[in-house]
């Protein structure tokens, strides 16, 4: 087990919705990385499929979520002001079906060497109205050459990188230094919830526990995709998360979710390298 780093600033509260009646000691689950959006990427493919998902999602205990369809990932391209349109327009389905889900816009990101330009015109999503952070994904089997020099470019401009699901990744399951090297050098990664929880497999849920162990991970979000084999999963990996850290632990991961909304500094933890293993499968 490791200890926490920070704990000394207010712990961020959402500012886009009113959670003065959150009960002491509770937590409210904020989702930063979900596919419901309809019909534009390998995620949900039609509005009622998205209602049912975040029906489930409420169920599971979610009240906000960032809406993170893929970009540039060779298969799918969401325009940033695509995804703020449909993200207003899926906002009103759900008010107008009386499903108590607060969404706001954002991108998963593929890491690309074209990231800058894309950034300087107006095409990515960050997951804050600040411009703080920035959703990461890298293909599924490798790291490529140039993402140690683009994540450093990112932080140049103030940007600060969220490394989603290295878990999943079989060039980070086999050099875990590397996602070591991320994060100590200022960037941030996300679990998957189902991760954790085993959905992909142990050696996928053993890598995240080996990612948590050693402080290299501070959210946990979703990913979820479609019904019924990619949703949520969030309370069990919440309750798992309590039962192996700690409440502390547990309120930190959910603190750092608002904290990615809201574009305030995150909570860190004691960052140690993973001891490489031989791992005999991926997800």
């Amino acid at each position: 087990m490791i200890n926490l780093l920070i704990f000394t600033f207010q712990a961020p509260q959402i500012r886009y919705t009113n959670l003065n009646n959150k009960k002491e000691g509770t937590i409210i689950m904020i989702d930063i990385h979900c596919h419901l959006l309809p019909g534009i990427d390998d995620g949900s493919e039609d509005l009622d499929i998205s209602l049912q998902m975040a029906r489930d999602a409420v169920a599971d205990g979610i009240t906000h979520a960032l809406l993170t369809p893929h970009h540039m990932n060779g298969h799918y391209i969401n325009h940033a002001s695509d995804v703020v349109d449909l993200t207003n327009w899926f906002q009103a389905e759900l008010d107008k079906n009386h499903i108590p889900l607060t969404v706001f816009p954002s991108q998963e990101v593929r890491i690309n060497g074209n990231l800058l330009s894309l950034i300087d015109n107006h095409d990515i999503l960050t997951t804050d109205e600040q411009g703080q952070y920035i959703l990461i994904e890298f293909p599924s089997h490798d790291v490529p050459a140039f993402t140690k020099k683009m994540l450093f470019n990112l932080q140049e401009r103030g940007l600060t990188p969220v490394i989603v699901h290295p878990e999943r990744n079989t060039e980070l399951m086999a050099h875990p230094e590397l996602l070591y090297d991320m994060v100590s050098n200022g960037a941030y990664s996300q679990i998957t919830a189902s991760s954790y929880v085993g959905t992909f497999g142990k050696a996928v849920q053993k890598f995240s526990e080996d990612i948590l162990d050693n402080g290299l991970a501070q959210v946990i979000a979703s990913d979820a995709h479609h019904l019924p084999d990619r949703t949520y999963e969030m309370s069990d990996a919440f309750a798992k998360l309590k039962k192996e850290y700690g409440s502390r632990r547990s309120h930190a991961f959910d603190d750092n979710a608002k904290a990615l909304i809201n574009g305030d500094p995150l909570i860190r933890f004691d960052e140690t390298p993973i001891k490489k293993k031989k791992f005999f499968s991926a997800y």
